[in-house]
């Protein structure tokens, strides 16, 4: 059976909806970096989609290839997840999308090298017929954050943030978004199969102890 990291890691991809501390240690992705509105279909944000799943399962089939990963084990694809922010900005301004940054992310399994994620660049270039120079190889230690399961619309997800400061706060904790630290969010569910007010996203903040 493929190993579902939603299923062996449920404390990063299944948290409940009530917020809750929790310390995520250093992992590897595939990410595209870009800016504009998420919901714009021909923005950047929605070609890095394309670009992350395209890498994404050129690794996953390459079990059945010639190119073989050491230690390679056969995995679902990992859920879509997305770093965000806005330039001069103190949180998230949902009413102005246009100026959202993002770094748009897919998990890579533990296996995986820089140099696997080089030959995978190559090989979907070559099979494709696709430039897939806007992909890198990241490593993020994201460390203590507080995170809770946001259901409904990504534009109601300051009812759910609202929710998690107040009780990072009432666990002695303050918000720490920084240039290296980002607003978080892990989608679990597709939109465009999915009714609006089920969807189901994972928000998830930096935060350090109140000194």
């Amino acid at each position: 059976m493929a190993f579902d990291y939603k299923k062996e890691y449920q404390e990063f991809y299944m948290p409940k909806d009530t917020p809750s501390i929790i310390e995520v240690p250093k992992m590897n992705y595939i990410a595209v970096r870009g800016k504009g509105d998420p919901n714009d279909s021909n923005g950047e944000y929605k070609q890095s989609i394309g670009l992350l799943y395209g890498i994404a399962y050129t690794i996953k089939m390459s079990g059945k290839g010639t190119h073989k990963m050491d230690g390679f084990f056969e995995f679902v694809v990992p859920p879509l997840e997305g770093f965000w922010w806005q330039e001069g900005v103190d949180g998230i301004d949902y009413c102005n999308k246009s100026a959202m940054c993002f770094i748009s992310m897919i998990r890579l399994p533990d296996f995986v090298t820089k140099e696997d994620f080089d030959w995978a660049i190559e090989e979907a270039t070559k099979k494709k017929k696709q430039d897939f120079s806007k992909v890198e190889f990241f490593s993020y230690l994201e460390g203590i954050c507080v995170q809770c399961m946001h259901i409904g619309s990504y534009d109601d997800e300051p009812t759910t943030i609202e929710f998690m400061h107040r009780y990072m706060k009432d666990q002695g904790y303050e918000l720490d978004i920084t240039e290296q630290r980002y607003h978080h969010e892990i989608y679990l569910s597709d939109p465009r199969r999915c009714a609006t007010g089920r969807l189901k996203t994972v928000i998830r903040h930096p935060i350090r102890k109140v000194k």
